[in-house]
């Protein structure tokens, strides 16, 4: 909620607000009314807004009410393209999907949130609520884990964070949950133990870039009747040599 411009740097209030009519809608809000209530703003300020994004193509209006519109479609798409991750990887990704028949995920960090940057849904099982361009929460997914495996001073943070937002979600207590993640910076794969959906679980592995700096992760991802333990165990290294793969395409050597 947007209710104090003194968060925004002086001169930038107006843009704020209109990032935040731009969330909100992103975020489900429709209407004039359900805005006003998530951004804190006045309605007609709202309005005046609200009409600009329209007519620049930000937000759409239609029997629905407000869309995101075709101007953010037209940025993400450039966005997405301006990254080279996305584009080395999905030969890869596309590989690894007909060779499992398993969903596959390709996720970066977006500040404290996972952000999925492709996906590729597999042929059995049912279908998992993650998409394109969709967040989740780091400790709770496998490619979130794999994300934080250079960041052991987060762990604990991050994790009694999430846990406070979705106490249902909480598996492990914090001890195991770290203990967990020193076991997953030794092996650099992680694993989903159904942390995010009851029933799903995933094997996941880190991508890094030509410093060595982590930049993105990838995951199989599949129910549990076709994702038993051992299973889970006998791709590690499928996993971790398609992550090795993507890496090495983005300059990566490992010594």
């Amino acid at each position: 909620m947007v209710t104090e411009d003194s968060a925004a740097p002086p001169g930038t209030q107006t843009l704020a607000r209109g990032l935040a009519i731009v969330r909100a809608v992103a975020d489900g809000a429709t209407d004039l009314r359900t805005l006003v209530e998530r951004t804190g703003l006045g309605r007609s300020t709202a309005h005046r807004l609200v009409q600009l994004l329209v007519r620049e193509g930000y937000l759409r209006s239609g029997r629905g009410g407000y869309v995101l519109g075709p101007t953010l479609i037209e940025l993400g798409f450039q966005a997405l393209h301006g990254n080279p991750l996305p584009v080395v990887a999905r030969p890869i990704l596309e590989e690894l999907s007909e060779q499992l028949q398993d969903t596959v995920h390709l996720a970066v960090r977006d500040g404290s949130s996972v952000l999925y940057l492709d996906k590729l849904p597999g042929s059995r099982g049912a279908e998992m609520r993650s998409r394109i361009g969709h967040r989740m929460p780091l400790t709770r997914t496998g490619v979130g884990m794999a994300l934080l495996l250079d960041s052991p001073q987060e762990w604990e943070q991050l994790y009694e964070t999430e846990t406070s937002v979705e106490p249902a979600l909480a598996n492990d207590d914090i001890e195991t949950f770290t203990a967990r993640m020193r076991e997953y910076a030794t092996s650099q794969v992680t694993m989903d133990m159904e942390d995010n959906e009851p029933g799903i679980r995933c094997v996941a592995a880190p991508i890094r870039d030509a410093t060595g700096t982590l930049v993105g992760a990838i995951s199989v991802s599949a129910t549990r009747p076709y994702m038993p333990a051992a299973r889970m165990r006998g791709l590690v290294k499928v996993v971790s040599r398609a992550a090795q793969r993507i890496s090495a395409a983005l300059g990566h050597r490992t010594l």
